[in-house]
Order: C-alpha cells, then sequence, then structure tokens
C-alpha cells in the first residue's frame, strides 16, 4: 500500500435481533476491496483497547473492525447490560458482526480473519468452529479458553452460584454461570482447519500454559509464540512485538 494513502476511522454500528454493537471501522481510502479482520476484545474490555492493532492492520491494507460485546464491559458502548451477557451471547454477537463485515462492498469477502483477546479469544475460537469455511485464518491473544473450568472450581455445586456475581470491577448474573456450567471448551473446538496463530505471555497468571498446550494438541494448524517476560496483556513492547507477528501471519494467508 502506498505509504500516503489516507486511513479512514469511524464508527460503525451493526444491528442484530434485539441488539446494536457499537464498533470502530478502519481501513485505506484507496477504493479497492480489502481483506478484513475482526477484532474482539476481553473481559470488561471494548473496542478501543484494539485501536493500536487496528490501525496498523489499517496501514498493512486491511480493514479492521474492533467492537464492543454487547454487555461486556462497564465501558461497551453496545446494548445489554454485563447481567445480560454470556460466553454465548457473545458468540451471537461476532456472528452477527462477521455476517455484516462480510457484506461491505470494500470487503475481500474470501478474506475475513478473527482476532480475539482472553475471553475474546475463547469466543472466536468457539465461533470459528461455527463458520470454519468462511474464516481465512485466526489470532488469539492469551485465550481464556479455561472459563468454564475455573467457574466450575470456584462454584462446585449449582445450588452455590448467586443471582449475580461481582468479578473484576463487573456484575455478571447467575445465567453467565449456569450456561457454561455443562460446557467443556476442548470437546468444542478443534474443528477448524484453517492455519491459527496463538500469542501468550510467559508470565501470564491467567490462563495457564497447561491450557494453551492443550489447545495446541486440539488443532491441526497452530503456531504457538511465547514472549518472554509478558503476563496476561501485552506491555507496550510486546504488544509491538505482537502486532508484527499478526501483520506477518495474515501475510501468509
Amino acid at each position: 500500500m502506498n505509504e500516503t494513502t489516507n486511513i479512514i476511522e469511524k464508527e460503525y454500528i451493526i444491528s442484530i435481533a434485539d441488539r446494536q454493537i457499537y464498533g470502530k471501522l478502519f481501513y485505506p481510502d484507496d477504493g479497492s476491496k480489502h481483506p478484513a479482520v475482526i477484532l474482539s476484545h476481553g473481559y470488561n474490555g471494548c473496542c478501543d483497547d484494539f485501536e493500536v492493532e487496528c490501525r496498523g492492520l489499517a496501514q498493512n491494507g486491511y480493514l479492521a473492525y474492533a467492537y464492543d460485546f454487547c454487555g461486556g464491559s462497564t465501558r461497551s458502548r453496545s446494548t445489554l447490560s454485563t447481567t445480560q451477557m454470556t460466553i454465548f451471547t457473545e458468540i451471537e454477537d461476532l456472528l452477527g458482526v462477521f455476517d455484516n463485515i462480510k457484506s461491505l462492498d470494500i470487503v475481500d469477502s474470501s478474506h475475513i480473519f478473527l482476532l480475539g483477546g482472553s475471553q475474546g479469544g475463547l469466543v472466536t475460537a468457539l465461533t470459528a468452529e461455527k463458520i470454519s469455511d468462511q474464516i481465512a485464518a485466526m489470532v488469539l491473544y492469551y485465550p481464556a479458553l479455561n472459563i468454564p473450568d475455573d467457574w466450575r472450581r470456584n462454584f462446585p455445586l449449582e445450588k452455590d452460584i448467586p443471582e449475580t456475581v461481582s468479578f473484576w470491577d463487573m456484575t455478571l448474573s447467575r445465567k453467565f454461570f449456569t450456561t457454561i456450567r455443562d460446557f467443556n471448551t476442548f470437546d468444542n473446538i478443534g474443528s477448524y482447519k484453517g492455519n491459527i496463530l496463538v500469542i501468550y505471555g510467559d508470565r501470564d497468571p491467567i490462563i495457564p500454559l497447561g491450557v494453551i498446550d492443550k489447545a495446541v494438541q486440539k488443532y491441526e494448524r497452530i503456531d504457538l509464540k511465547i514472549l518472554e517476560g509478558e503476563g496476561h496483556g501485552f506491555s507496550p513492547d510486546g504488544r509491538i512485538t505482537a502486532i508484527d507477528m499478526v501483520k506477518d501471519f495474515l501475510g501468509q494467508n
């Protein structure tokens, strides 16, 4: 892409069923079709968390769309409250976003990529199973594939789950926990046959390396990059390294 090409950044709202999904589009203003990357944030995050990635991708010729999960954050500008959000409502959100982005005139629908971080990584991995033949490749930042297991340990008996739970500055409803109670992540991933890049910090206190290793065993075509000294959420330097890895990976797919 010409270095002088202008990058368009604009708010873009997507309607699905009874929801309005707020997000931001980033793409080169060159009148052509672009491969697209859909970026899904983590627990209590929002689309702003991926603005650096979105700008970097747009400068490399991609259309990037980052959005707020409905009820996915106290900062979310999408509809629904945090007590209405579950892993499965977030999958519905991503499926709706995918259908919309795929339909845009400026998108090369044969080259759509998914990128998700933490809980958004779990949602991305599960969503890819549903539309596997439409996804060119997938990137996961420190994917929280252990969320169902963790909450089963925290609430050994279903009767122990209260009506609401305050966790990491966000209020969740009982439904968030009951809907994943009998759900095993690793029974529901692995059929996606496209290329996958996982980027993980070796000091991540939330996602054990064993969880990531188990994912590596489930997929046929997965590349794990471990960033030394990085935790759950990358430092500025680690983020630059991760973005460079993403660009290289997408360029090969």
